[in-house]
């Protein structure tokens, strides 16, 4: 199981964090290659919650189903990617003084089988670093937009 971690200091407050991550309807314009993030039930966040992600990776189009599989209010939620592509990306949110928080995001995903998947390993580890950086970058810029800031700050 591959496992990547990215820690970076956010311009607002952990409940505003939290808040702008947990909706939906904004999942597609941080999330690095979702086109579209529909709620497939009645819940539409939460634990349990269920939607159809239409994934849209240079000529690469898939549909999958992510479900939040870990959710605590201001504090986590955990998407889980199932489909063509299998994966888990954790969001944690840590307050970090006055009006900042510290937002960790961590993807674990199943690296490729056989033959050729083990020759491409390093590919795939460097295309899911660099995803994982571009969502967890344009989510910070997002938040803090959303928030109304123009603090970018990194930790670790």
């Amino acid at each position: 199981m591959g496992h990547i971690k990215y820690a970076s200091d956010v311009g607002a407050p952990v409940e505003v964090a939290f808040t702008y991550t947990d909706n939906h309807q904004f999942v597609p314009d941080w999330m690095f290659g979702v086109a579209a993030f529909e709620p497939k039930g009645e819940l539409d966040q939460g634990l349990g919650a269920v939607f159809t992600t239409r994934a849209r990776l240079g000529p690469f189009r898939s549909t999958m189903v992510c479900e939040i599989t870990e959710y605590r209010r201001n504090v986590v939620i955990g998407y889980t990617l199932s489909g063509r592509l299998s994966a888990t990306l954790t969001l944690r949110f840590d307050p970090l003084g006055y009006g900042r928080a510290v937002l960790t995001s961590e993807a674990e995903y199943a690296p490729p089988s056989g033959l050729l998947g083990r020759l491409c390993l390093r590919l795939v580890d460097s295309a899911v670093r660099s995803a994982l950086r571009r969502t967890e970058s344009q989510l910070r810029r997002e938040i803090e937009e959303f928030h109304g800031t123009d603090l970018v700050g990194r930790i670790a």
